[in-house]
């Protein structure tokens, strides 16, 4: 029988030996680390010496966990791009590389939250579970991976969906002065995919904070937030989170957008976004051009939009729809950022403050808008009654101009007015109140058939309360057909029109009875 002690020399013996032995299999090896100094900081940037090896947009780390974003790599210096308040930056600071692109959290946990373009938590919810990550600057889609525009987005929103069709993958561009409802008319288009198997990303680009709040307690309202997500950057951020928020928004619809899934995603406004690139653009010193803006700010908006696309059925059938909004001036659509907008996307909404101002609401001034793809996309029902709206509309509109002069107007004249006055009445329809398409389409058959004609005009909202209701009561497997796809045949136009004619004559009724 050993004695205690040899039994503890020999283990001591064993754990010398796999000591050494691990000891020899860790080998220390030389790492080059990159540390460069701040020289100068700025609003919203910071200039940096050394850093040789660093490489555009990659992230670089300041004391405390700051981040920046290496923008201009210049002979001299790096002049960086902050992603968080510079206030605690002084000239000095070491500063790191990290050797990757900036990327952002993806993913189904983002849904129902708001976060920055960094992925960090603005609602108080606590921290974001992540399974992947993405970086915010991607390579579009090339040409043989996209499918042509065909299935519609639908909007809800009678004027656009019959005159203005978006389909899925489109690019509509929603443009328009201040303060003409830009944003309630992108709110309502979120709200309408309720139920229609669409992720929403609303990417808010230097907005004020209260004007955020309102959007994301309207969604909420709305039952919106579970399939949308917030990308907040109010005008107090940093130039570089405002700069980065459409990108990174854009990489968290290209994910869902990958697995086969529609995206919308509406860019609140891109207009701030010119303006924030400019704001950095100038303080590292860039070129100015045209509107002091620098040369390439056509490019940095058409690489953005240009990941939207519908793929093909064998990388998954996804589609990413943009819907950006841009603020005019003085109706002023001529300006450098809504030319180059325009002529990137495939379309635009335009809103009219002298509409806005009569009360028509939404303004979609019909005769500036256009959607130069989303046609081929747009369903047959709407096709059958939107040729004879849009050519009624545009001669009434025509007409209503000469008509302020005061000329004599006979009687053909005066009844093409009265129609388009009920048209255009048709076109009105509330905030946050979309309509399905069977209902927009019985509702408009009716102003193209004339039934609204010999209404009051002040009875015409009530008419289409009515219509609306019989339609939902009485023709539910017609509107089962129409959106599916089927095409508006003689026997579905003569139900929609008796159902109209069948719902007005019961609000007549209801109308004398109260006036005896």
């Amino acid at each position: 029988m050993p004695l205690p002690g040899s039994r503890l020399t020999q283990a001591a013996d064993a754990f010398t030996a796999a000591a050494k032995l691990a000891l020899d299999r860790q080998r220390a090896e030389l790492v080059l680390d990159e540390v460069g100094r701040v020289i100068e900081v700025g609003d919203g940037f910071a200039l940096v010496d050394g850093l040789p090896g660093v490489q555009a947009d990659e992230l670089v780390r300041f004391p405390d966990g700051q981040r920046g974003l290496a923008f201009n790599l210049d002979e001299n210096h790096v002049g960086v791009m902050l992603m968080d308040v510079g206030e605690e930056i002084d000239a000095g600071d070491r500063v790191q590389r990290t050797r990757r692109v900036m990327d952002i959290p993806v993913g189904e946990s983002l849904l129902g939250r708001v976060v920055d373009a960094t992925g960090r938590p603005r609602d108080g919810k606590g921290p974001i579970r992540e399974a992947r990550r993405l970086p915010i600057e991607r390579p579009a889609a090339d040409v043989l991976e996209r499918e042509p525009v065909q299935v519609p987005l639908q909007t809800g929103i009678k004027v656009i969906d019959a005159l203005i069709p978006i389909g899925r993958g489109q690019r509509e561009l929603v443009v328009g002065d201040r303060q003409t409802g830009k944003t309630a008319v992108a709110v309502d288009i979120i709200i309408n995919q309720r139920g229609r198997d669409v992720v929403c990303i609303y990417c808010a680009v230097g907005q004020r904070s209260s004007a955020v709040a309102r959007v994301i307690e309207g969604l909420r309202r709305q039952d919106a937030l579970e399939y949308c997500t917030v990308v907040a950057s109010s005008g107090d951020d940093p130039a570089g989170l405002r700069y980065a928020a459409p990108y990174a928004a854009t990489s968290m619809g290209e994910y869902f957008m990958q697995q086969g899934r529609d995206v919308l995603v509406v860019y609140d406004d891109l207009t701030r976004h010119a303006r924030a690139y400019r704001e950095l653009s100038l303080l590292l010193r860039r070129p100015p051009g045209r509107e002091a803006y620098p040369g390439d700010i056509f490019y940095i908006h058409s690489r953005l939009l240009e990941r939207s696309t519908h793929l093909k059925e064998k990388l998954g059938g996804g589609s990413l729809t943009a819907v950006p909004i841009i603020e005019t001036q003085a109706q002023n659509i001529s300006a450098y950022i809504p030319t180059n907008l325009i002529s990137i996307t495939d379309g635009q909404v335009y809103l009219s403050p002298r509409l806005f101002r009569q009360g028509v609401l939404p303004a979609v001034d019909v005769g500036r808008s256009v959607s130069r793809v989303g046609g081929k996309a747009q369903l047959p029902a709407y096709r059958a009654v939107a040729g004879d709206l849009r050519l009624a509309y545009s001669q009434f509109e025509e007409l209503e101009r000469f008509s302020r002069y005061g000329t004599r107007i006979d009687e053909q004249t005066q009844n093409t007015l009265e129609h388009g006055r009920r048209i255009r009445e048709i076109f009105k329809q509330p905030q946050s109140a979309p309509l399905e398409v069977a209902q927009q389409i019985a509702v408009l058959l009716a102003a193209s058939e004339g039934l609204l004609d010999g209404l009051p005009m002040e009875q015409i909202t009530d008419a289409e309360t009515a219509i609306v209701r019989a339609v939902d009561e009485e023709l539910k497997e017609l509107a089962k057909r129409i959106e599916s796809g089927k095409e508006l045949d003689d026997d579905a136009r003569r139900a929609l029109k008796q159902t109209a004619e069948s719902a007005l004559a019961r609000l007549r009724e209801g109308a004398s009875s109260g006036n005896t």
